[in-house]
């Protein structure tokens, strides 16, 4: 039965994602060429953005018209599923750490014995008979035909050790790791447990074929429950070791930005002469170089500032500060905070009035971060409404 194209899109998609990352690793891949761990992960996207393909409802129907042989599709999309299982294997034993003598001889052995399942399915199907094309229930109907009986079995066999030996491997290596690894490597072992119950369910069918008996829904709508979990699940457990260090990062620089926002409020309008200030859109800059690009502009600030800083200020903010119950090091913050301030409002009002400036204070590197938390203290506040007037009041008279 031919199935409409809407029922391809959700295979055509995500194949072609893979294919598509498969293409991106190949200028790597030809840079690295002997590195076994990105052929492994290279082999495994090629084979599963295949599969994808391959196994869409309307591909099955299209090659087989296409060859002219019925059901070619079966040892086309059988045999692409050996490769993936095979991938899969080879990349977790080479990207779990071991002897090097040991990772190859493993890989070897992999590499063999899929090699052989693989060729096994596809002369298997050219020894046997199987004229009525069947797009969905191929396992099934052709339980009971020799060769092809052999070719069904070997590919479920083939596939649930490769994922039943993946998931265990994954499993025991989640235990000596920390982090992202561990959380991939925790969400890739149930997913190959899933396939093996993809493959369990679809032996119990065809030995139900066997046995006289049809149990054909659970290699139809059974099967069919668990292959989207077991994609989702695979997909996520190889992105988040991948892509987790990333994220954490651009996540911890957004703080960092959020973090600085209260002191360029602060000090965004504060003449900087001599410094460059280049316009950065958010929406298509990296967060990276915005960050670097906010603390370059908020140390310029800093450093304009110095001819106005007033260490009577800081004095006060500072003696205010313990008072108020704060340590030794946080109360020296606040201080800061309430002088860089008070030296804003200075250059703002008086720019030709500048202080004594000390060069030490000025070339003295700042903790950006906690001195731009502190704006947000209440004392830093009082002092600015209270403290900074009656200066400006006593100088004035």
């Amino acid at each position: 039965m031919t199935s409409g194209i809407s029922d391809s899109i959700g295979f055509y998609a995500c194949g072609f994602i893979l294919l598509l990352v498969c293409a991106l690793k190949v200028p790597a891949l030809i840079r690295r060429r002997h590195d076994m761990l990105l052929r492994a992960a290279c082999v495994l996207l090629f084979a599963a953005g295949c599969l994808m393909v391959l196994a869409a409802p309307d591909s099955i129907v299209a090659l087989n018209q296409f060859t002219g042989i019925t059901n070619v599709a079966a040892p086309a999309v059988y045999s692409t599923t050996i490769a993936f299982s095979g991938a899969s294997l080879l990349l977790i034993i080479n990207w779990r750490p071991g002897p090097l003598d040991q990772t190859r001889r493993a890989s070897r052995m992999c590499i063999s014995t899929y090699s052989l399942a693989l060729f096994a399915v596809i002369a298997l199907f050219w020894a046997g008979d199987a004229p009525v094309e069947q797009v969905t229930l191929f396992d099934v109907y052709y339980a009971n035909t020799p060769y092809i009986r052999e070719m069904i079995v070997l590919y479920l066999v083939a596939q649930g050790v490769a994922m039943m030996t993946a998931s265990i491997l994954c499993w025991l290596w989640s235990k000596e790791v920390q982090g992202s690894l561990r959380a991939g490597l925790l969400i890739l072992a149930p997913a190959y447990l899933i396939v093996v119950s993809y493959d369990g369910v679809r032996l119990v069918a065809v030995a139900a074929r066997w046995m006289g008996y049809n149990l054909d829904f659970l290699a139809g709508d059974v099967t069919r429950q668990l292959a989207a979990p077991a994609s989702l699940l695979g997909a996520v457990g190889f992105v988040v070791p991948l892509a987790a260090p990333r994220v954490a990062e651009i996540a911890r620089t957004i703080r960092q930005l959020r973090q600085l926002t209260p002191l360029w409020r602060a000090v965004r309008d504060v003449s900087t002469p001599g410094a460059i200030r280049a316009s950065l859109p958010w929406w298509r800059t990296p967060p990276a170089v915005l960050l670097t690009g906010r603390k370059t502009a908020l140390y310029d600030a800093v450093h304009a500032l110095a001819p106005y800083y007033d260490p009577a200020v800081r004095e006060f903010a500072y003696a205010a500060a313990l008072r108020g119950g704060d340590d030794e090091s946080t109360a020296a913050i606040t201080a800061e905070a309430a002088m860089i301030l008070a030296a804003r409002d200075r250059q703002r009002t008086n720019p030709d009035h500048q202080l004594e400036a000390t060069e030490a204070r000025a070339r003295r590197g700042v903790d950006l971060i906690p001195l731009s938390m502190a704006l947000t203290s209440p004392l830093v506040r009082n002092l600015q409404e209270h403290y900074v007037p009656q200066q400006k009041v006593a100088r004035h008279d």
